[in-house]
C-alpha cells in the first residue's frame, strides 16, 4: 500500500489539477489499439512510455519528448544511445511484471501523454482506461506484435506527431521483413536449424513456444523446440535439451556462452558439438527480446546470418551499423561493432 503522506501528496495534485479551470482541448482524436477514443495533444512535448518497449520505440522516434526512462540504461547502452537522451532520469514502469511506477513521480514528470506499446488483451486495456480516468492524461496503446510492427511504428509516429519519421522507421522495418521473407522463400522446412533459446547461467530457463519472448525465432523461420504448457519462461532438464538435441543455441546470458563448452551435462548436442551457439548482442537492447520491441529488427538481421550463414546475404556488420544510426541515432565504429557482436 502506497504510504499515507504519498496518498496525500497524490490527493492534493489531483484536486489542484481538477480545481483548475479546464482549457480548451488544442490537439487530436485517435483511436488506439483498445478501440478507446483519446484526445492527445497535436504535438506532444513531454512523453511517459508505460513499459520498455514502448520506451524504445518512443526514443526511435521522438527522443526529445521523453521524460525518463523506465530503467536506467547500463553503462554498456551509454555508447549507443544519444547523449541527451542516455542521461534522462529512470521513472520505473506501469506494466508488466514488477510495475515499479508511483504515481507522484508520474505526475511530478509533467508529461502531456502516455504511451504503450506491445501486447493488447484485457489486462493492458483496463490498465490504460484506468490511468488514464485516474490522472486525467491521455494514455494511447499501440499493438506491438511482429505481424503489426511497420503499422505499428506508424500509428505511433502518428500519435507522437512525427510521421514523417515514423514513415522512415517503418518503411525498414517492412524492407527487413520482406527481404526475411525472400531469405526463407529459398529454405525449405527441412533445412532450417532446431532452436533451443538459453536463458540464464545454467542455459535451463527457456521461452516456450508461442511466447512472445520467442516470437523473434518463429518469425525467422526456425523451429523452437521448447513445448510447455506456459506461454512463457519454463524451467526445463539438462535431459531434456539432451533429448531435444537442438541443432543452434541462441542464448542471451554471456557467463553461460562463456561456459557451456566446459559444461558436462551439455557435451553430445549438436548445437554444442558443432561450436553453433551464439550469444545474441544486448546494447543497447536486446536482439532477441528485452524488450520485445522494435530492436527485435536487429535480431531478425543477426538472427539470418547466425542461422543461414550459407544463404544470407549482405555484411552484416554494416547493416547492423545502418540500423543503429537509424533507430538509435549513433553509429557505432568497428570497435564497437566488434564489441556488440563478437566478430
Amino acid at each position: 500500500m502506497m504510504p499515507l503522506s504519498r496518498r496525500l501528496l497524490v490527493g492534493a495534485l489531483l484536486a489542484a489539477a481538477f480545481a483548475l479551470p479546464a482549457p480548451a482541448f488544442e490537439g487530436r482524436t485517435v483511436t488506439d489499439a483498445t478501440g478507446r477514443t483519446v484526445q492527445i495533444p497535436a504535438d506532444p512535448a513531454r512523453v511517459f512510455a508505460a513499459g520498455p518497449p514502448a520506451a524504445v520505440l518512443l526514443y526511435a522516434l521522438k527522443p526529445e519528448a521523453m521524460v525518463g526512462w523506465v530503467s536506467a540504461p547500463k553503462p554498456e547502452a551509454l555508447p549507443f544511445l544519444r547523449p541527451d537522451a542516455a542521461g534522462l532520469p529512470e521513472l520505473g514502469r506501469l506494466t508488466g511484471r514488477g510495475d515499479t511506477l508511483n504515481l507522484e513521480v508520474l505526475l511530478s514528470s509533467g508529461p502531456d501523454l502516455i504511451v504503450d506499446y506491445g501486447t493488447v488483451n484485457d489486462t493492458y486495456i483496463d490498465l490504460a482506461a484506468r490511468i488514464q480516468d485516474q490522472l486525467g492524461l491521455p494514455y494511447a496503446l499501440i499493438d506491438g506484435s511482429f505481424a503489426h510492427m511497420p503499422q505499428g511504428i506508424r500509428e505511433m509516429a502518428g500519435i507522437l506527431g512525427v510521421p514523417g519519421r515514423g514513415e522512415e522507421l517503418a518503411a525498414y522495418a517492412e524492407g527487413t521483413l520482406a527481404d526475411l521473407d525472400a531469405l526463407l522463400a529459398g529454405i525449405p522446412e527441412q533445412d532450417r536449424p532446431t532452436v533451443y533459446l538459453a536463458r540464464g547461467p545454467e542455459g535451463l530457463e527457456t521461452p516456450a513456444r508461442g511466447s512472445i519472448n520467442a516470437e523473434i525465432i518463429e518469425r525467422v523461420g526456425a523451429r523452437n523446440l521448447a513445448e510447455a504448457e506456459t506461454r512463457g519462461l519454463a524451467t526445463v532438464s539438462p535431459e531434456q535439451v539432451q533429448a531435444w538435441a537442438p541443432e543452434v543455441i541462441i542464448t542471451i546470458d554471456r557467463d553461460f556462452a562463456a561456459n557451456v563448452g566446459r559444461m558436462p551435462e551439455w557435451q553430445g548436442i549438436p548445437a554444442v558439438a558443432n561450436g553453433r551457439v551464439y550469444l545474441a548482442p544486448a546494447a543497447p537492447f536486446g536482439f532477441i527480446d528485452a524488450p520485445p520491441s522494435v530492436n527485435r529488427l536487429a535480431g531478425l538481421v543477426w538472427l539470418s546470418h547466425k542461422l543461414y550463414p550459407t544463404a544470407a546475404t549482405g555484411d552484416l556488420r554494416a547493416e547492423i551499423a545502418d540500423f543503429y544510426d537509424l533507430f538509435y541515432g549513433m553509429r557505432p565504429d568497428e570497435a564497437a561493432l566488434t564489441g556488440l557482436l563478437g566478430e
